[in-house]
């Protein structure tokens, strides 16, 4: 009988050309899981099963703002392990079901402490199961995922005429692994991060909370190297709610926030430079946001 595991569905997304616009954007939302965090959990478990860190009966815990943890408890319960997410309360209530849903054990920390209390209490659990912590902010393996296969399928995608590409920040892996390969493709190749109003760990403002779930957690990640960015724009709460607004009628395109702050970030370059090709990603899907602000 054909078929396949829903696992052999993470990656090779499709390319969306919005509507009357030179911006073209990998449609991450398509996988399974519903987010491009499908990519570096499956990559991440996998590498560590491979060196022998991670093996049968062991605990995984991830700290995480979400849609990772979602990633994970899709890879992880569907490879028998016993899966527990750690994540900021504050979070979309469909983020915190999905988990549930689909297996995972959630630990809720406190919204004041952002992703850092998520991270300090994921490292208590892990001390106490003796079990695996993938770490998506430090470990290479996350952004090697989107080196080897995201940037490479955008490359094809596009015919290989891009100018710009701009992302979002959370663990960091998309856009060190996308930039760094587009680099080594054409060095002139523009990198742009696109960070919340007036939190941005790289612009060195202090963490705050922001209603773009997915990106700005406050610090800079580990694997992270500043040097790949060439600038840096900051996206209010109220035009990446708009854009993600504004995507779905003008684009049918039904994209969470940071996928808005993504497009917002595109077309301030487009303005500058509309004959540019700029590309980006979709992250997630709007349907775990229909308890926030999106509606």
């Amino acid at each position: 009988m054909k078929g396949c595991d829903v696992i052999e569905l993470i990656g090779n997304t499709p390319l969306i050309r919005l509507r009357n616009e030179n911006i073209i954007a990998k449609a991450e939302f398509l996988n399974p899981g519903g987010s491009i965090k499908d990519r570096a959990a499956l990559a991440m478990i996998e590498a560590a099963e491979r060196d022998g860190i991670l093996k049968p009966g062991m605990k995984i815990v991830e700290p995480t703002s979400g849609n990772t943890g979602i990633g994970i408890t899709l890879v992880g319960v569907a490879r028998g392990y016993e899966v527990y997410i750690v994540m900021p309360e504050g979070m979309s209530e469909e983020r915190k079901n999905i988990i549930k849903v689909l297996g995972g054990n959630l630990v809720l920390t406190p919204d004041s402490e952002s992703v850092a209390g998520a991270i300090q209490k994921a490292e208590e659990l892990v001390e106490n199961f003796h079990g695996y912590m993938p770490n998506q902010f430090k470990n290479p393996t996350n952004a090697l995922a989107h080196y080897k296969h995201t940037a490479p399928e955008l490359w094809e995608q596009s015919g290989h005429k891009i100018d710009v590409f701009v992302s979002g920040i959370g663990s960091g892996g998309t856009i060190q692994g996308i930039g760094s390969f587009l680099k080594e493709q054409r060095p002139d190749i523009m990198i742009v991060a696109v960070e919340p109003k007036n939190v941005s760990a790289l612009l060195g403002h202090e963490p705050g909370l922001h209603q773009i779930q997915g990106i700005g957690d406050g610090f800079i990640p580990d694997l992270l190297d500043p040097s790949l960015i060439d600038r840096i724009l900051e996206v209010s709460d109220d035009d990446a709610i708009a854009t993600t607004r504004e995507l779905a009628t003008s684009n049918s395109l039904l994209c969470g926030t940071s996928s808005g702050a993504n497009i917002w970030g595109a077309r301030q370059i487009a303005v500058e430079h509309p004959e540019w090709v700029i590309a980006t990603v979709l992250p997630d899907r709007a349907e775990r946001y229909f308890s926030t602000g999106l509606l």
